[in-house]
């Protein structure tokens, strides 16, 4: 969610509340009674659910960033699995560890 359509939203939201307090000052009786309680109560469900809709994006990033995380890992134990599984004998005799790849970088020691 962008900050232009967080503030219209929360913008939106202060607005019905404000207009609904303005409705109950300015018409006497039940007519200003009735709106006043509409538009008070449409504006605080509008923030309510503006509220849980702002932390449910907060816990799909998470998520997010946490699969990401976790596959990095994995292909780091993968890779690291093929490394040992596959050595390379030297003239010594000795068993030789390949280095891992990475895309547009050269060999690291590890």
């Amino acid at each position: 969610m962008s900050r232009r359509s967080r503030i219209a939203g929360f913008g939106s939201a202060g607005l019905l509340v404000v207009l609904g307090i303005a409705c109950a000052v300015i018409f006497s009786g039940t007519l200003g009674q009735n709106l006043a309680f509409v538009l008070v109560a449409l504006g605080l469900v509008l923030a309510t659910s503006l509220v849980f809709y702002e932390v449910g994006l907060t816990e799909d990033r998470a998520r997010a960033r946490e699969d990401k995380a976790r596959r990095r890992e994995e292909a780091r134990r993968r890779e690291a699995e093929l490394s040992k599984q596959a050595p390379h004998p030297t003239s010594e005799g000795r068993e030789r560890t390949r280095l891992g790849r990475m895309r547009g970088r050269p060999r690291r020691l590890r």
